[in-house]
């Protein structure tokens, strides 16, 4: 039976980790290109947009806040945005660390379960779990996540699809890479 931790904790965790490699290819990159860290933590892809620090401080309150919603977990909130890549580094490290100490049954295997929650704006939805995380928890995850990814390759860091899914090279056939 397929079990809501299976559908959820380890995309986020492949996700976040691969956010937290291109953080510190931006970083290095920065460095060596007169970038500084309040640029990449400002930036955004367009003016109506939220910026670097947001996007990746938001990616983790997705991956969390489903926890809540799902099975009832206290779990940690980032109030404030990050001001630097330290700052984003350690919001990816703790939401891995809560995420990673969530225990398999927490989440259970009821997909029936009826997850209601109401966003700022006063909208209430009403859905079954499974619907919740496949219509709402992973596309906001990703959102955000892609979000972030994208203002690093709008800032000039040379990043590509095997840093956004680097963690597939796992599942690589030997002998099927490409040569170098």
């Amino acid at each position: 039976m397929t079990m809501l931790y299976d559908l959820t904790i380890p995309a986020w965790q492949n996700g976040l980790k691969a956010l937290s490699g291109e953080l510190a290819r931006a970083r290095a990159w920065g460095e060596e290109n007169a970038v500084g860290e309040l640029q990449f933590a400002a930036a955004r892809l367009a003016p109506d947009m939220f910026p670097l620090a947001s996007q990746v401080r938001f990616a983790c309150a997705q991956a969390l806040q489903p926890l809540a919603r799902l099975a009832g977990c206290d779990i940690p909130e980032f109030a404030e945005d990050a001001t630097g890549f330290a700052g984003m580094q350690e919001q990816i490290a703790a939401t891995l660390d809560f995420l990673g100490a969530v225990d398999r049954s927490t989440l259970g295997d009821d997909l029936e379960h009826m997850v209601s929650f109401t966003l700022p704006n006063g909208m209430t939805f009403d859905m079954r779990a499974f619907d919740y995380v496949r219509d709402w928890a992973q596309p906001q995850f990703f959102f955000h996540r892609t979000a972030a990814y994208a203002i690093l390759r709008h800032m000039g860091v040379p990043l590509g699809k095997a840093d956004y899914v680097g963690y597939m090279m796992r599942y690589l056939r030997a002998g099927t890479a490409p040569a170098a």
